[in-house]
């Protein structure tokens, strides 16, 4: 007896297309069950599925032998592939011996494939993660970077002794480039910064000082901060803006395009190639920039002395002389040069840290800039307690 139930609704479905799929299911008296395939079995939509055969596999009779007949099957894709892989789950789970030796060879071995692969689960989770674990492993974490980062510097400073013994392999050119982009390419930013410092400095002075009669310490209130502190500081912020960033971002894109692992290949140290004359060019650069910074601070100081305050130039120019001494001068190059060390390895380490994507290139060069800003504030406050014990 024939049982054609899911191929007549099937083929009503679908005949007033010209590619027919056939699906017959027969049920012969030793138990045995055919499903007969045919026509063309193309991806749309009412496609029979497996499941819709799962009444005529279980249904009493159980049958114990299925067989798929595919002789008049002209053409298939996917859906077919799909019917096949859950037919042959559904009879796996009832112990259903399914015969597909008439299938062609090329869709066997799809259907074998499909059938292989594990169903996938959603995942679930086992405990809860209470926050002390999470800010333990937060800290874990926190410390390898930390780890990283020494391990970083500490190769830094071999190769720098190697460039001071006439070791280092890198090439003179990168230097002189470093020098050009670090000093002359920075004049102008520097320049407007430290006038705008300068000029707000002596104007907020000025409110006060002016209650008192004592107008002309805006000069000392100007020389004094911008030598000591604001000149290197704000030299230090600008180049970590703008240096910084530019190697984090260079180094980065060496990283993407696997140039910094070809150096390594060819047996080219690339903290001596690539690190070495960021980190001097940006070291011999910081104090010159200090110092055109002290002095460009000191003219907008003495800008708001000039046409402010009523004072003569040469006045302003006097009283700023006998207030800087040369300890405080000496200070704050000593400050520059340590920032520019701390800018370069920030900068450098975030590019040789940095992902393999052109998204990861913005963020270590957002990372380089941070991190130098506030290596810059620590820095500058530990050189206010040690230059204090030293009595400077």
């Amino acid at each position: 007896m024939a049982l054609r139930p899911v191929a007549e609704k099937w083929l009503e479905a679908r005949v007033n297309e010209t590619d027919l799929a056939g699906l017959e299911i027969e049920r012969s008296d030793s138990n045995q069950l055919v499903i007969r395939l045919s026509g063309v079995w193309r991806l749309h939509h009412g496609m029979p599925t497996a499941n819709r055969l799962k009444p005529q596999l279980i249904s009493s009779p159980r049958p114990s032998h299925v067989t798929v007949e595919a002789s008049r099957l002209r053409a298939w894709d996917s859906s077919l592939v799909n019917f096949l892989a859950g037919l042959t789950r559904i009879c796996n789970a009832h112990q259903i011996l399914l015969d597909r030796a008439s299938l062609p060879e090329g869709l066997n071995r799809l259907v074998e494939l499909a059938t292989s692969a594990p169903e996938l689960k959603e995942p679930r989770a086992t405990t809860t993660e209470t926050l002390l674990t999470r800010a333990g492993r937060t800290v874990l974490a926190r410390l390898e970077g930390f780890a990283t980062y020494v391990d970083f510097v500490g190769l830094v400073a071999l190769a720098l002794g190697n460039a001071l013994r006439g070791r280092a392999r890198f090439r003179k050119i990168d230097l002189l480039e470093v020098l050009q982009a670090s000093g002359a390419d920075a004049l102008g930013i520097v320049t407007l910064i430290s006038y705008l410092v300068g000029i707000i400095m002596a104007f907020m002075g000025a409110v006060q000082l002016q209650q008192f009669g004592a107008a002309i310490y805006v000069a000392d209130l100007v020389a004094i901060a911008t030598v000591r502190e604001m000149g290197a500081m704000m030299t230090g912020v600008i180049m970590s803006g703008r240096t910084g960033a530019a190697f984090a971002a260079q180094l980065g894109s060496m990283k993407v395009t696997q140039e910094i692992d070809a150096l390594a290949t060819m047996g080219i140290s690339p903290i001596e190639f690539l690190v070495v004359p960021r980190v001097l060019g940006l070291v011999l650069m910081m104090p010159l920039l200090c110092l055109y910074a002290d002095f460009v601070g000191i003219l907008g100081g003495a800008t708001v002395g000039v046409t402010m305050l009523g004072l003569t130039l040469n006045s302003y120019m006097q009283q700023t002389i006998g207030a800087i001494w040369v300890s405080s001068l000496v200070g704050g190059l000593v400050k520059s040069v340590a920032y520019g060390v701390l800018i370069a390895i920030a900068g450098c380490y975030q590019g040789f840290e940095c992902g393999q994507s052109s998204s990861a290139v913005g963020e270590a060069a957002t990372a380089a800039v941070v991190n130098g800003i506030v290596m810059i504030v620590v820095a500058c406050g530990l050189f206010a307690v040690i230059f204090n014990l030293l009595g400077f």
